[in-house]
């Protein structure tokens, strides 16, 4: 488990960057709704990366 959590923060920036590719490939680049889904995506898994590898040592 804790090797789950010690990589949340990478696991939801690649979930935001794949959005990102998707919304882009399909030609939805306007699509506010997507962009902003991506946009908190990567900004939260950054945070959570950077507070879980505080927390967590080996």
């Amino acid at each position: 488990m804790k090797d789950f959590l010690k990589y949340l923060g990478v696991i939801l920036v690649i979930i935001g960057a794949v959005v990102l590719i998707a919304c882009y490939s399909t030609a939805n680049v306007n699509d506010n709704a997507t962009l902003g889904l991506s946009l908190v995506l990567v900004v939260v898994g950054l945070i959570v990366h950077i507070i879980m590898n505080k927390r967590i040592t080996d």
